[in-house]
């Protein structure tokens, strides 16, 4: 990330948290956790997406052999954490808006 794309995003994170005090009556000691949720889940979804391939390649290859091994299991092994697929990032971010959104994220949330 070079200089201007750091100011550029540092600008629209400024921008997003003014909208956020303006449309709402929470503070920001209210929205900061769940911003900072969905910040995090989004640096995990990055990372986990880099080993995504290997542990479905590794999960293909045990699939059905006497060294099989449940997905998570491998996911753990390859990078750290599992990083079930409701609690995956473009998930929440596409689910509709008639689905308790709220609900998906405490869920995405909870550790597995």
């Amino acid at each position: 990330m070079n200089k201007d794309q750091l100011k550029k995003l540092e600008a629209d994170l400024w921008s997003a948290a003014d909208k956020l005090r303006a449309n709402s009556d929470l503070k920001s000691s209210e929205y900061a956790t769940p911003v900072l949720g969905l910040i995090f889940l989004k640096f995990a979804d990055n990372n986990y997406r880099r080993h995504e391939a290997a542990i479905h390649a590794e999960y293909t290859k045990l699939k059905g052999t006497r060294r099989e091994k449940k997905i998570s299991d491998i996911a753990i092994e390859k990078c750290g954490f599992y990083l079930p697929d409701h609690a995956r990032y473009e998930h929440l971010l596409n689910l509709p808006e008639e689905k308790n959104i709220a609900k998906a994220l405490k869920e995405a949330m909870k550790c597995h």
